[in-house]
């Protein structure tokens, strides 16, 4: 009687803990078919909006915010690249939350301008990537998935910043 040859084993990781595929998702909206980056962008600007507007924050707080969610955006992104088995995952937007509130954190109270300015300029720097943005994405794991959004928005900031020194905003 042959016995049945075993089956390979095959090593997969732990499933990744809810809360991090929720936190690196930014709560579903890096399902999102179309442009989850731009997604997990609005989604960053509705709570902004919230804070700011009826809340009351002034929008600087948002890179305290930021600055807040950094370990955790990290820790969760390691989580969901080990559970989607690749370096950047689509779906991953957590990152593109931090970016946007650096580049929303420079700008004046609720004002349409300056916020649709700090969403299009962090996109644009998001997505073409300038010197060193692309370089970022560099480091290990999930510190990559953070770090090259942050100078994005740090990108954004700058111009933002420049643009209401020159009174374009």
């Amino acid at each position: 009687m042959a016995h049945p040859s075993p089956s390979p084993i095959t090593h997969h990781p732990p499933p990744a803990p809810s809360g991090a595929l929720a936190l690196a998702t930014w709560f579903g909206c890096g399902y999102s078919p179309l442009a989850p980056g731009t997604a997990g962008s609005l989604g960053a600007v509705a709570v902004a909006w919230v804070l700011a507007g009826p809340v009351g924050l002034a929008p600087a707080w948002l890179a305290v915010a930021a600055a807040v969610l950094f370990v955790p955006a990290v820790w969760a992104s390691n989580h969901a690249c080990a559970h989607w088995h690749t370096k950047d995952p689509q779906r991953v937007v957590v990152d593109e939350v931090l970016g946007q509130w650096i580049a929303l954190a420079v700008t004046p109270a609720v004002e349409w301008r300056s916020w649709l300015a700090a969403f299009a300029l962090f996109r644009l720097f998001d997505i073409f990537k300038p010197f060193p943005v692309r370089q970022a994405e560099r480091f290990p794991r999930g510190w990559g998935v953070i770090a090259d959004d942050l100078a994005a928005g740090l990108y954004g900031a700058v111009v933002l910043c420049s643009l209401r020194w020159l009174h374009y905003l």
